[in-house]
C-alpha cells in the first residue's frame, strides 16, 4: 500500500535551515513524479518543489534558490533542504506523489500528500 511519512519540520528564527525527508512506499507508478507541498492557515495548497525519475527539478519562484529538493532512490527517501528560511515560508509542508503517471513533469498536479510536518519560522 501507499504509504508517505515526513518528518523534519519545527521551528527556527528566520535565515536559519531545516531539512525535511518523507519516506515513500508502496509506489510503484508509470511515470515517478514527487513532490513537496505546503499550506498555510487561511491559504491553498502550495506546490513547492517536485522532482521527477530523471532528477528534473521544478520549483516555485519564490523558493528558488534557498530551497533544493533531492532524493534517495536506494532508500525511497525525498528530502527538502530549506536554507535562508522566512516567515513567509512558515506553513505545513507535505510530500506527495502522483499515483496516476498522468502528471507531467514541471507541474503541480500531485493527488496524494502525506499529512504534514509543522515549518514556523519567526523574524
Amino acid at each position: 500500500d501507499l504509504y508517505l511519512k515526513e518528518s523534519g519540520g519545527g521551528s527556527v528564527q528566520a535565515g536559519e535551515s531545516l531539512r525535511l525527508s518523507c519516506k515513500i512506499s508502496g509506489y510503484t507508478p508509470s511515470h515517478y513524479y514527487v513532490g513537496w507541498y505546503r499550506q498555510a492557515p487561511g491559504e491553498a495548497r502550495e506546490g513547492v518543489a517536485a522532482i521527477d525519475a530523471e532528477g528534473r527539478t521544478t520549483y516555485t519562484p519564490s523558493v528558488k534558490g534557498r530551497f533544493t529538493i533531492s532524493q534517495d532512490n536506494a532508500e525511497n527517501i525525498l528530502f527538502l533542504q530549506m536554507n535562508n528560511l522566512k516567515p513567509e515560508d512558515s506553513a505545513m509542508y507535505s510530500c506527495a506523489v502522483d499515483t496516476a503517471g498522468s502528471c507531467a513533469s514541471g507541474s503541480w498536479c500531485h493527488n496524494y500528500w502525506s499529512r504534514g510536518t509543522q515549518v514556523t519560522v519567526s523574524s
